[in-house]
């Protein structure tokens, strides 16, 4: 009989959780891999493997996660996804680290603050002889799918009424049969420390469906990219030179189009890498969560020079379908994702995965529309006053070889996996089993009032400089091992489906994501990258 129990409890399902308007296919998908839906009614509260939301979670949600459980969203991602955070970010790291590095991305002026310095700058440009005409893009720094962008040549139109970014628009843009692109590239963190960075291989080319002209730059679907306007264009499902109908290309086809006519596509690739790796060194480092991930969508220009820019950082990369080859991309795009995650057959069972202990945390409620930037300093306080919120992120492992402990975990991890199947639901890859630390009780969450949003942004996340965490919760350790790193050798998976590890590149670079992101050396290595990219683009 206790066999028999044994085996069903080994085949059950995965379970997964959604927030309202998470896009149809994630459900879809997980269906598809046999997952089943969680069901609050039926179901205990940590009852589920996968909770996938749009909105960022309470970091009360990351204290009280479970060995078998991820959530999608890492804590305060927003950083690197507002544009006004990113251009701090990013005019931050110029000055430490130099403009030649970050030359990726073209000055930002934050309005109205830095109205002062953008009128200086506007008025030598408008000065210099012998110079293209300059053109700029005006942008809202919480919007998103290119509403409210306004492009300009003449101060006299240059309008707003929230808080915008302006930056210097590329006016020579690459372009196919004269219409212009940009590429959505997506990349998946699975740690920020250690740093972890997955790049997708595949992914989408989307263009405008106008061509390309400056003389209209009131032309929506001549100068933006966006699918969303672009859908609604009259020339969206006709057929067009070059392009074909619709407005989208997969990376497949279009780096088979640039190796037709020379173009080194491979290291345009590393370039575009490297690009993703210094923005995200830009955010590091944040706060220590286990078992979660992050699917940015960075959105990329190439100009004439085959020079790719930075534009933005999307928060909740769109996963709609729109069109077949979303489709195609997409839908791999989250098996994939499911792939990654690593779940192993152990993780079926939620419940403790070491015999004779009990669960970490008393379970507090995850979060619910409408919570408000008060709970989330609340959430945070106790945290941070709670000393058994004690865990280091992945990296921190290091610490823990130091102290002789690391070999005793992971002598503990294979004792534990022999007493159970090393089959996985997800993937082939090898078992390599949680084990969480036993810790008190989390504060159970309480309502508070909203606090009343921005004037132009009622729909804004929390802003992180709303508060500014201790000491203490920056060396909250984490209570599970990285579900990232293979069995073998203890290191990040290489490659996961068409995810392929970005970072770290070399064994320096491991080592200096590890007992805190150690900026300055990572900086180095990646010199030494774009150093050699250099030499090879000068032979060629």
């Amino acid at each position: 009989m206790a066999d028999e129990h044994d085996a069903r409890e080994i085949l059950k399902p995965l379970v997964f959780r959604l927030h309202e308007n998470v896009p149809a296919i994630v459900r879809e998908v997980l269906l598809e891999r046999g997952w089943t839906e969680f069901d609050k009614k039926e179901q205990d509260d940590t009852d589920w493997n996968l909770y996938w939301r749009n909105s960022p979670f309470r970091m009360t949600d990351y204290c009280s996660i479970k060995p078998w459980q991820r959530l999608n969203h890492y804590p305060e991602a927003v950083r690197i996804t507002r544009k006004d955070y990113l251009a701090r970010h990013l005019k931050r790291m110029k000055g430490a680290y130099g403009s030649a590095l970050y030359e990726f991305s073209p000055v930002a002026f934050i309005m109205p603050n830095d109205y002062v310095r953008f009128m200086a700058e506007y008025s030598k440009e408008k000065q210099s002889l012998g110079r293209r005409p300059s053109y700029w893009i005006c942008k809202p720094v919480d919007l998103s799918r290119g509403r409210g962008i306004l492009i300009f040549q003449d101060i006299k139109d240059f309008v707003y009424d929230c808080t915008v970014i302006v930056q210097k628009y590329i006016s020579n843009p690459l372009l196919i049969s004269g219409y212009k692109l940009d590429l959505r590239l997506y990349v998946c963190v699975t740690s920020f420390c250690p740093l972890t960075i997955y790049t997708y291989e595949e992914g989408l080319v989307r263009f405008a469906t106008e061509k390309f002209d400056l003389s209209s730059l009131d032309n929506v679907y001549s100068h933006l990219t966006n699918t969303s306007i672009n859908k609604y264009g009259a020339s969206y499902k006709k057929y067009k030179e070059g392009i074909g109908c619709g407005c989208k290309w997969t990376f497949s086809k279009f780096r088979s189009y640039l190796r037709i006519y020379g173009v080194d596509d491979l290291l345009l690739w590393k370039k575009i890498n490297n690009i993703v790796m210094l923005t995200l060194l830009a955010v590091t480092p944040l706060p220590a969560a286990s078992n979660c991930f992050e699917l940015f969508g960075f959105d990329i220009l190439i100009d004439d020079k085959f020079k790719p820019w930075l534009l933005e950082v999307n928060y909740n990369p769109a996963l709609r379908l729109d069109c077949s080859i979303d489709a195609t991309v997409k839908r791999k795009l989250l098996h994939d994702i499911v792939e990654l995650l690593n779940y192993k057959q152990i993780d079926a069972l939620r419940q403790n995965q070491v015999a004779g202990t009990k669960a970490g945390r008393t379970h507090v409620p995850l979060s619910t529309p409408g919570e408000s930037a008060l709970e989330e300093a609340s959430d945070l306080l106790t945290c941070q006053g709670e000393a058994e919120c004690t865990a280091t992120s992945s990296v921190q492992s290091a610490l823990q070889a130091a102290k002789g402990s690391i070999h005793k975990v992971v002598t503990q991890t294979k004792k534990t996996a022999r007493g159970h199947p090393r089959k996985t639901l997800t993937s082939q890859l090898r078992e390599r089993m949680n084990m969480p630390k036993t810790s008190s009780q989390a504060k159970a969450e309480t309502k508070s009032k909203q606090l009343p949003g921005a004037v132009y942004y009622p729909h804004q996340f929390v802003q992180p400089s709303r508060w500014l965490p201790t000491p203490e919760f920056w060396n909250c350790k984490l209570t599970t091992l990285p579900y990232f790193l293979s069995d073998k050798d203890q290191k990040p998976i290489p490659r996961v489906g068409d995810f392929v590890l970005t970072f770290p590149f070399n064994e320096a670079a491991l080592q200096a994501s590890r007992d805190g992101i150690d900026v300055k050396s990572i900086i180095q290595e990646i010199n030494k990258l774009v150093n050699k990219d250099s030499e090879i683009d000068l032979v060629i």
